[in-house]
């Protein structure tokens, strides 16, 4: 990652022996602070999600087109950079209507999921947001742990409430468990993603068909293993 952001540099750098004047950043347009603020931000989301949260900030302010001194005027430092993306263009995208619509029985609940994982794939699951997403993990930045515990928590805690509900089944009441289940199917929609806008995976299979399978699959063995929990007692 660090190579990466260090090659970006390299190339926006002037070579040796070419005059000055051409080597020279251009002027920084004039704006005000908060639309400022904005385009850093903006610029900073598509920076880290290619070269990842390790590149430094000269670099970065490269890429803005803007100085050093400049982005420290709009951010104090790199972490509060990071956490404006975050609060952004990470968890900002999640739609807090989507909570409602899961939890809402008039609508049978293979329509329910199948609608929500649709959209939030399309919104949310991004090739942009999942290279961010993976290299905050790979840096140890708190990115993916705050996500997982401010949405993904209440998320699966509600799709296995509705799903219990849906097959007459209890609901575990050990909180870790309940997580354990949800992930069963939210892991899968997240790793058909990872597989088609990071490993490349050129299937032929459309993205909507393939969720209705996992969906599908998850609702039909559902049933068996909360039973089994159920008669096991945890």
């Amino acid at each position: 990652m660090k190579a990466k952001s260090a090659t970006l540099t390299a190339a926006r750098q002037r070579s040796p022996g070419k005059p000055a004047a051409e080597g020279k950043r251009r002027p920084t347009a004039r704006m005000p602070a908060a639309q400022r603020r904005a385009q850093i931000q903006a610029k900073a989301f598509e920076f880290f999600s290619e070269y990842g949260l390790t590149a430094q900030t000269r670099a970065l302010a490269e890429a803005c087109g803007v100085s050093q001194r400049l982005l420290y005027s709009a951010f104090p430092n790199k972490s509060a950079l990071i956490n404006a993306v975050y609060e952004a263009e990470i968890a900002g995208p999640f739609k807090a209507i989507w909570f409602v619509q899961l939890r809402d029985r008039s609508v049978p609940l293979v329509e329910r999921l199948n609608a929500f994982y649709r959209e939030y794939y399309d919104t949310i699951l991004t090739r942009r947001w999942l290279r961010l997403f993976l290299y905050a993990s790979l840096a140890e930045v708190e990115i993916a742990p705050t996500y997982i515990s401010a949405i993904i928590r209440t998320l699966l805690q509600t799709i296995v409430e509705e799903a219990a509900f849906d097959c007459g089944q209890p609901v575990p009441a050990n909180p870790a468990l309940v997580q354990e289940i949800g992930w069963i199917l939210h892991g899968n929609i997240s790793h058909l993603a990872i597989r088609r806008h990071v490993y490349g995976d050129g299937t032929s299979i459309e993205v909507p068909r393939v969720i209705g399978l996992h969906v599908q699959a998850f609702l039909a063995t559902l049933p068996a293993v909360l039973a089994a929990e159920a008669r096991a007692g945890r």
